[in-house]
């Protein structure tokens, strides 16, 4: 029962926000911010999920930018969860396909979001130049899923070059943004599905890599990711544990 009563919630929630989102996102398009606020109203529903969120930000992050931010992407909750910690003057790359899902659709792509044809590889390279160019001509962040995909619990997915690419072409730092594991963890039957803690790392300087080295880059990156991923599931499991 909780389960359909929270699945009506949302589908409520979509349609709403939707329909009076795109109203009111019509008398600013594309304006910077839009995508912070759309971000924030749809992570404010985390609750409805049964979870708390903890979101931790370096004072580099929060004094800097723009910056290319990278997350890990493991299912369709991260709308939920993963957008609250989505800051301003920030926009997503997404497929092109998303601007036509009923309600959502709209309102992604009045907010200024990037849009890729993935079935077009010539289009889909020029969205590195069109992120560069929001990033060098703008002063906008971006935010993108390295891993391409969903993990659903495969754990952090190799990652494709086109965000590293984006921020070495722009000169600007690499911003790692890790989430606990949530997959299974969120049951819609459960009235208490604990805590979720996102946490951005400190910039990664990419003044001294080139096309050529993008590779170390990556790899650090990885690294870095892969084992902050790992440190936040242990400590909620410490805290579970404790309780």
């Amino acid at each position: 029962m909780l389960a359909v009563i929270r699945i009506l919630i949302l589908g409520v929630f979509i349609v709403l926000v939707g329909i009076i989102g795109s109203l009111l996102l019509l008398l600013r398009p594309f304006h910077r911010d839009n995508t912070h606020v759309a971000a924030r109203v749809f992570g404010s529903m985390h609750r409805i999920l049964g979870t708390k969120l903890e979101i931790r930000v370096p004072a580099s992050v929060q004094a800097g930018g723009p910056f290319v931010y990278v997350a890990n992407h493991q299912n369709s909750w991260d709308i939920f969860t993963m957008s609250r910690s989505l800051r301003k003057g920030t926009v997503s790359i997404g497929k092109k396909s998303l601007k036509w899902i009923p309600f959502f659709g709209q309102i992604y792509w009045l907010s200024g979001n990037i849009l890729i044809d993935r079935a077009n590889s010539s289009r889909a390279h020029g969205t590195i130049n069109t992120a560069v160019k929001a990033i060098n001509e703008k002063q906008l962040s971006i935010w993108m899923f390295p891993e391409g995909t969903r993990s659903y619990g495969r754990g952090l997915l190799p990652f494709k070059t086109g965000a590293f690419h984006t921020a070495v072409q722009a000169g600007v730092p690499i911003v790692p943004v890790c989430m606990s594991s949530t997959h299974k963890k969120i049951k819609l039957n459960r009235w208490n599905n604990g805590k979720i803690i996102i946490e951005m790392l400190p910039p990664i300087a990419t003044d001294t890599y080139s096309r050529e080295s993008i590779r170390s880059l990556i790899a650090e990156t990885y690294q870095l990711m892969h084992d902050k991923i790992e440190a936040l599931d242990e400590e909620l499991n410490r805290e579970k544990a404790a309780e």
